[in-house]
């Protein structure tokens, strides 16, 4: 049973942090009040390095798309539990008796949409929250930037579950 890892989905789904984001953060959605709670003004973004930010925005989002692989297609766990894509040829028959039953299940945009919703409410709203309690920030601010995260998760997870 062949394994198929896409590449182009993990891509694709990088680039969703910089469609929603730019969304999102319009002063018609959220920006305005992203802006009050953090207390930027338009100047002081303006100064900002939108090269550096950009592009470590990207690097970050393709981190964040390749590991919402493995949060969002079960046959990853089945190929870590064996060793690796490496070790398919010598697998156990179990393993190919599960991949041949179960090698293309789930993989829909609905189930990694649910998976990435999960990801973004158990993982991004817990660390954006602690980070905001300690930062002294609101409950605006956390809710503005962990709804983007969940948002944003969820998506990337339907994008790389169901682009096989």
């Amino acid at each position: 049973m062949e394994f198929k890892f896409n590449i182009f989905a993990v891509v694709a789904a990088t680039f969703v942090t910089l469609i929603i984001g730019f969304i999102w953060y319009s002063p018609k959605v959220f920006g305005t009040i992203w802006m009050k709670e953090t207390g930027i003004t338009e100047e002081k973004a303006k100064q900002s390095n939108m090269i550096k930010i950009f592009g470590l925005t990207i690097i970050y989002s393709f981190m964040l798309a390749f590991i919402m692989s493995a949060l969002t297609i079960h046959q990853m766990g089945a190929i870590g539990m064996i060793g690796g894509p490496d070790f398919i040829p010598t697998a156990k028959p179990s393993f190919n008796a599960f991949m041949t039953d179960y090698g293309t299940a789930f993989r829909t945009y609905k189930h990694g949409a649910l998976h990435g919703f999960m990801s973004g409410l158990f993982l991004a709203l817990p660390i954006t929250a602690i980070n905001g309690l300690f930062e002294q920030k609101s409950w605006k601010y956390i809710a503005v930037n962990a709804g983007y995260w969940i948002v944003c998760m969820t998506i990337m997870g339907a994008v790389v579950c169901r682009w096989v």
